[in-house]
């Protein structure tokens, strides 16, 4: 009896075990196949997102260097040996400062030389003005003398010979006044001459002390104490391993000096920024060396034309270098803030879809009484697209502002097509 009762209530369990099984996985495929049927009577769900638009106030990140705001290559314009350096790289200067002394004895006997050729012009130009005052003398001499024969010969007193003779003599003795008076100024004009000579060569030699054009740091020095310098002021010799570094070329000059307490940028504005840039307007300039620290900087000039190649906008930036933190070369990044009027508008990147007959994006239009609720038609949108800034992308033609969009739709997405739209950021279906 008992064995027929443990029997009995196994059967019980196994019947009851199999029932729930049974009404469990029922109820799961009913559930499965109402969510499917409801999908395939449900419009498909597409990701989206509102139109937005671009903050009237902007910032433009650019790279640029930094060049001294001055920076003179300075020639010696007298040949010679160098007799003396007083300054090396890195020394700062001031403006006339004495930065070596080149030993030319040859141009110095020149500068002798022409010193004694004025000399000996002068020399020359006082006998010819001796000479000529004697031919005064002389014509004034002939000259009363003709006179008095004059007298003589209307009265017989003397031959017509004689009177002809005597008015030939007054007449050479003007002409010899006029050659010494041509003579004297011939010798005016050789002694100009030979000054002018005097005062290039005295100004050549003062090539011989090379001077700083202005207050300013040395940057390069190619030359050392006995190298030859030639009249371009480049050195005959090979380059000392103390002077300028190998990879900065030789142009001939013998030193450098930059003006550093001021230094300026120079950057090249792409065109679709190039609107937003003026005179006058502030600018942040970073460099990686100096992470937390901002150099406050201001927008000098433009070059007021686009280059035809890059089509970028020259425009330089000036920033103050009191304490000399910053270098010319530095590699820099330049930040402007500018402002827009109209600023445009703004859909995300993967929005805009690119077909052989244009840029489109798919516009989602609500559906008046649609059911279910949120459901929108899908209208392809054509428009004109901006700077790509990444996540989101500039509309400048095509929508007015307050639309929804599809974000990267799928190939099924049809014109005139009910969709689901669900919010890219939250999700959630739309209502």
């Amino acid at each position: 009896m008992k064995g027929i009762f443990v029997a009995g209530l196994v059967v019980v369990l196994a019947l009851t075990g199999f029932a729930s099984g049974y009404l469990a996985r029922r109820r799961t495929t009913a559930g499965l196949n109402a969510e499917a049927e409801l999908r395939r009577n449900s419009p498909p769900l597409v990701n989206s997102a509102r139109v937005g638009r671009a903050p009237s106030r902007t910032e433009v990140l650019l790279p640029g260097t930094i060049t001294p705001i001055t920076e003179a290559y300075v020639f010696a314009r007298a040949a010679g040996y160098l007799k003396r350096r007083y300054v090396d790289i890195g020394d700062k200067v001031r403006a006339g400062q004495l930065l070596a002394e080149i030993d030319a004895p040859d141009l110095d006997q020149q500068v002798t030389q022409a010193e004694a050729a004025v000399a000996q012009a002068e020399g020359q130009l006082g006998q010819s003005e001796a000479t000529l005052q004697q031919l005064i003398a002389t014509r004034d001499l002939a000259n009363l003398t003709w006179k008095r024969y004059q007298v003589l010969t209307a009265s017989g007193a003397v031959s017509r010979q004689d009177g002809d003779m005597q008015s030939t003599a007054s007449k050479t003795a003007e002409a010899n006044v006029t050659a010494g008076e041509k003579n004297v100024k011939a010798a005016q004009e050789f002694v100009r001459a030979s000054k002018a000579t005097l005062q290039r060569l005295v100004t050549l030699q003062g090539y011989e002390r090379i001077t700083s054009p202005f207050a300013g740091v040395v940057t390069s020095r190619s030359v050392d104490v006995g190298a030859l310098i030639s009249t371009t002021g480049s050195s005959q010799g090979p380059l000392g391993s103390t002077a300028a570094p190998a990879d900065v070329a030789r142009g001939g000059d013998v030193f450098r000096v930059a003006e550093i307490s001021r230094l300026r940028i120079l950057i090249s504005v792409p065109q679709s920024q190039s609107p937003g840039i003026t005179v006058g307007q502030a600018a942040d300039v970073t460099v990686q060396e100096f992470q937390n620290r901002v150099f406050p900087g201001k927008v000098t000039r433009t070059s007021n034309s686009l280059d035809a190649g890059s089509r970028t906008l020259l425009t330089e930036v000036q920033v103050a270098n009191p304490t000399g933190i910053l270098l010319p070369g530095m590699y820099t990044m330049v930040r402007f803030f500018t402002d827009r009027s109209d600023p445009p508008l703004l859909v995300p990147g993967a929005a805009l879809i690119v077909q052989a007959d244009g840029t489109r994006v798919a516009v989602l239009q609500p559906v008046p009484g649609g059911k279910p609720e949120g459901v929108r038609r899908v209208r392809f949108q054509t428009v004109e697209a901006g700077r790509d800034n990444g996540i989101n992308l500039e509309i400048l033609r095509g929508l007015q502002g307050d639309e929804d969009v599809a974000v990267d739709p799928s190939d099924a997405v049809r014109e005139g097509m009910l969709v689901m739209p669900v919010s890219a950021v939250s999700g959630k279906a739309k209502q």
